[in-house]
């Protein structure tokens, strides 16, 4: 991104919590907005088997979106002038604790007490305890910010996870794309599929060259951004040997099979999100944006979160598709997705706006 610098940080809990993240600021030093606190925080979680770093192409083409603000222009002509124009402070992504560069902290504690199950409350947990600054190796203080979470399928669920804990952590707004939250009975059999797919796929290369360019022909690979792919093969692989490859050369997942598949078998962080999702978006503004194609999410499932569980659609703050993407938003169509979060983001800033005329 033009002009942002980034650094990546070790949040640590202990002893109060086990599990440590690695987490990564993104913040423009010339930004008139860096200490402004009604400018906005944004804060990214990501799906299972993904890792911080996939963030990067959607806040890259946000950032483009947010250039074309600053001359007038934006996401369909939406972009925001004067009250209602966006303003970010900064930006930040967070790996769950047995996913990407986190996992190699966490491995003694992950194979300890966490083989076969990885709830995803972990997660919800550990982004709790970031945000509420119960830790060491970052030194926000994040209730000065007015903070947005984006967050997508797991990351999405984990974000609404976040807000049953105390400190209580004071949203702006969430925006949850494909969050993962299905009807029990089918997420019983869509938590078979991901499990099978998890423990039987392929995880080692010669070298990230061949993984890239064997990826880019495969499977759901293949309909990835080229941007994703890339940051998925330079971020989301390490080096052999690793524990569960000793006698190998090459590379591998930072997030190993076995992990991957114990994070899909949690069977209480996404149900308990969609029990309790009428109750989410009476706490906090939620705008929901889902992909085009209804492929691990069936449209009526989508169709019952959005009029059903929500309470009405009314309830939302918005509700947005993205073109040409699936399930996995972030992977196939960043720049859509990063259109669809600036209009979410007008929405927040034209609805501050507002607020900030009827109290002069």
């Amino acid at each position: 991104m033009h002009g942002w610098e980034t650094q990546s940080y070790i949040f640590d809990p202990r002893p109060t919590y086990p599990l440590r993240s690695v987490v990564k600021r993104f913040w423009s030093p010339d930004s008139p907005h860096l200490r402004d606190p009604q400018a906005l925080t944004l804060v990214f979680a990501h799906g299972t088997s993904f890792h911080k770093e996939m963030w990067e192409p959607v806040m890259e083409d946000l950032d483009v979106l947010l250039g074309k603000q600053e001359l007038g222009g934006g996401a369909g002509g939406k972009a925001g002038t004067g009250m209602g124009k966006v303003k970010i402070r900064e930006m930040w992504t967070v790996d769950a604790p047995n996913h990407g560069d986190s996992l190699a902290l966490n491995r003694e504690v992950l194979e300890a007490g966490y083989g076969d199950l990885f709830g995803w409350e972990e997660y919800g947990r550990s982004l709790h305890l970031f945000l509420a600054g119960l830790g060491s190796g970052v030194d926000v203080d994040f209730s000065g910010h007015n903070l947005v979470g984006v967050g997508h399928s797991m990351g999405a669920v984990c974000l609404s996870l976040a807000l049953g804990y105390y400190l209580k952590i004071n949203f702006k707004t969430l925006i949850l794309c494909e969050i993962m939250i299905l009807p029990r009975e089918l997420g019983v059999a869509a938590t078979q599929m991901l499990v099978s797919g998890a423990e039987k796929r392929r995880d080692v290369w010669s070298s990230r060259e061949e993984a890239y360019k064997l990826l880019a022909t495969r499977g759901t690979w293949k309909g990835w951004d080229a941007r994703v792919l890339k940051a998925f093969v330079d971020y989301g692989m390490c080096e052999l040997p690793t524990p569960e490859y000793p006698d190998r050369q090459g590379v591998t997942l930072k997030c190993t099979r076995g992990q991957e598949a114990a994070t899909y078998r949690d069977p209480i962080g996404s149900q308990r999100v969609y029990a309790n999702f009428g109750n989410i978006v009476k706490q906090v503004p939620v705008h929901m944006i889902y992909g085009e194609i209804d492929d691990y999410i069936p449209t009526k499932a989508k169709k019952d979160i959005v009029e059903v569980l929500s309470g009405g659609v009314n309830n939302l703050e918005s509700v947005a598709r993205v073109k040409a993407a699936g399930h996995l938003i972030v992977q196939m169509n960043p720049t859509g997705l990063a259109e669809r979060i600036f209009d979410a983001l007008v929405i927040v800033a034209q609805k501050d706006g507002v607020s900030l005329r009827a109290s002069l």
